[in-house]
C-alpha cells in the first residue's frame, strides 16, 4: 500500500525518531560525533556556516581601521538570509585579535565554512550548552546565554586589553559573538573560540580542573576505547606537569590571568590540560640561535596589539628574511639561569621554549623602560613552531596543551546562597562555588603543588 500526505510525514518523523534515539544511546558514551542528515543540529550548523561564511566575507570585504574605536566596540552588523538572519557582535575587534593570533580571514572563513559536517561534543559537562566543532577541530562553537554574551561584550574592551599587554595569556581566544534567528523558532546565540587541544591527533590524555574535590572525578574510558573522556582533579592525582625551566612561567601567567578574572568578579572557570609525550619531529626542530631569539623577540615585540592591526605581530612568527640581529639582543639562559652572550653564528635546538625569567635584556632608564622591562620578563617565551603555540607549551618529555575556559559565572547572588548551602552539605571538602578571591587563589596553588 502506497502512502502519501500526512501519514508519509509521519512515517518519515518516526524514522528519525528511531533514529535519534539509538543516537542518544550511542552518546552515552562520549566523544566526538559528525552532524550528518540525520542529526537534529544539521540544519542549524548548516545555517550556521552559511551566516558564518557571509559575516567574514564582509569583513574581508571592508578593511579594517588602523585604530579600534568605541562604535567598533558597539557594532551589531545584521545579513539576511534566506531561511534565517544572523547578527555579528563588534566584528572590527575580534578581526584584529584574529590577525594579531596569525589567521588570515580567508583562513578563518575556510575552516568554519567548509563542506565537512561540523562535529558534536558530548561532554560530562554540566552546562546546558551546545559544543560543536569544525570539521578539521581547530574552532570551537558554543551557545551562550544571552546574560553570557552581554558580559562577554561589556568586558570585551578589558579583555582585548589584557591579551595586548599579556600576549602569551592563557585566557581563551574568543573569535566571534552571533546570533542566529530562524523562522518559528527561539534564537540562538554562539560564540566561536580557538581549540586549546588543538591540533589533538597525538593526545593521550585531556582534563577539566578546578581545583577542588567535590564532584571532580570522571571514569576513565575503557582500555582500548576511542572514547574521547575529559578527566577532573581527582583523575590527575598522583600525576605532576613537568615542566623545569618553563614552570616558573607557568606559575606567573596563572596568576595573572585569575588576576584578571578576579576583577571581572568570576569564579567557576576551568584549568584544561592536556599532554602526550614529545615525539622525535618535536624535540629534533633545529634552528639557528639567531633564528630562535628572534621568534622569541617578535612573541613580545612591544608594538603587538590585538587592538591595533597594522603593527600586529604573530606571536612566535618569524619571517624568513628576518634574522639580523643586533649582537647585545642575543642573550641564552642556561641551566643554571645565567644569561650568556651569544652570536648570530651559533646553532641551538628547539626543544620547547625558554621560561621568560630567564632571558634578560639590556637594562633601560625611566618608567616606560621599567615597564617594558615588565612586560618582557613575563612575556619573553620561545613558543613552538606551531599552529597553536600561545596553548603549547613543551617540557623535558612531555608537550602540554593549556588554557583558561569558562569565564562567565559571576558571583552574585545567586552564588553566594549556593556557597553557604554547599559547605553545610560538603564540610572540611573542597567545592567550585567560592568567593573569586578565594578561586583564584586555590587555583594557582593547585597549579604550583602538581607541577615542577
Amino acid at each position: 500500500m502506497e502512502m502519501s500526505g500526512p501519514s508519509v510525514s509521519r512515517h518519515n518523523r518516526n524514522i528519525k525518531r528511531r533514529r535519534w534515539g539509538g543516537m542518544r544511546q550511542r552518546w552515552k558514551m562520549l566523544g566526538l560525533f559528525e552532524i550528518d542528515q540525520q542529526h537534529e543540529f544539521y540544519s542549524l550548523t548548516c545555517m550556521m556556516k552559511e551566516g558564518l561564511c557571509a559575516a567574514i566575507q564582509n569583513t574581508i570585504d571592508n578593511p579594517l581601521p588602523d585604530e579600534l574605536s568605541e562604535d567598533d566596540y558597539n557594532l551589531e552588523v545584521t545579513q539576511i538570509h534566506k531561511d534565517f538572519r544572523m547578527e555579528t557582535y563588534a566584528g572590527p575587534v575580534f578581526a584584529s585579535l584574529r590577525g594579531s593570533l596569525g589567521m588570515t580571514e580567508k583562513e578563518y572563513q575556510q575552516s568554519l565554512s567548509s563542506e565537512g559536517s561540523y562535529l558534536q561534543f558530548i561532554s560530562n559537562s554540566k552546562s546546558k550548552a551546545d559544543f560543536f566543532l569544525t570539521n578539521d577541530k581547530r574552532f570551537f562553537l558554543k551557545t551562550q546565554s544571552k546574560r553570557e554574551v552581554r558580559f562577554l561584550l561589556s568586558n570585551l574592551r578589558i579583555y582585548m586589553e589584557h591579551l595586548e599587554k599579556y600576549p602569551h595569556s592563557l585566557l581563551v581566544k574568543f573569535l566571534g559573538i552571533h546570533r542566529i534567528k530562524i523562522a518559528h523558532q527561539k534564537m540562538k546565540y554562539f560564540i566561536v573560540m580557538q581549540s586549546v587541544f588543538y591540533p589533538d591527533d597525538r593526545i593521550t590524555a585531556r582534563y577539566d580542573l578546578k581545583g577542588c574535590e567535590v564532584s571532580r572525578w570522571t571514569d576513565p574510558a575503557p582500555e582500548g576505547s576511542h572514547m574521547i573522556v575529559v578527566l577532573k582533579d581527582l583523575n590527575f592525582e598522583g600525576q605532576i606537569i613537568n615542566l623545569d625551566q618553563q614552570r616558573l612561567w607557568l606559575l606567573r601567567q596563572v596568576e595573572i590571568d585569575t588576576a584578571f578574572l578576579q576583577t571581572l568578579n568570576v569564579l567557576d572557570y576551568s584549568l584544561l590540560l592536556a599532554h602526550h609525550p614529545l615525539h622525535q619531529d618535536e624535540l629534533s626542530q633545529s634552528l639557528s640561535f639567531a633564528t630562535l631569539i628572534m621568534r622569541t623577540k617578535k612573541s613580545v615585540n612591544a608594538t603587538s596589539s590585538p587592538t591595533h592591526v597594522a603593527t600586529a605581530t604573530v606571536p612566535g612568527a618569524v619571517a624568513e628574511d628576518d634574522s639580523t640581529l643586533l649582537s647585545s639582543e642575543l642573550y641564552c639562559a642556561t641551566s643554571q639561569g645565567q644569561a650568556t652572550k651569544m652570536h648570530c653564528c651559533d646553532e641551538g635546538t628547539d626543544n620547547g621554549s625558554y621560561a621568560g625569567e630567564n632571558i634578560k635584556q639590556p637594562s633601560g632608564t625611566g618608567e616606560e623602560s621599567a615597564d617594558l622591562q615588565v612586560f618582557q620578563a613575563q612575556n619573553r617565551r620561545l613558543l613552538p613552531n606551531f599552529k597553536n603555540p600561545l596553548h603549547v607549551i613543551d617540557g623535558p618529555e612531555q608537550r602540554y596543551f593549556i588554557g583558561i575556559i569558562d569565564i562567565f559565572t559571576v558571583y552574585g547572588f545567586r552564588k553566594r546562597l549556593e556557597h553557604l548551602w554547599k559547605r553545610l552539605r560538603h564540610p572540611r571538602q573542597t567545592f567550585s562555588t567560592v568567593s573569586p578571591p578565594a578561586y583564584c587563589y586555590r587555583l594557582c596553588q593547585w597549579v604550583q603543588n602538581h607541577s615542577k
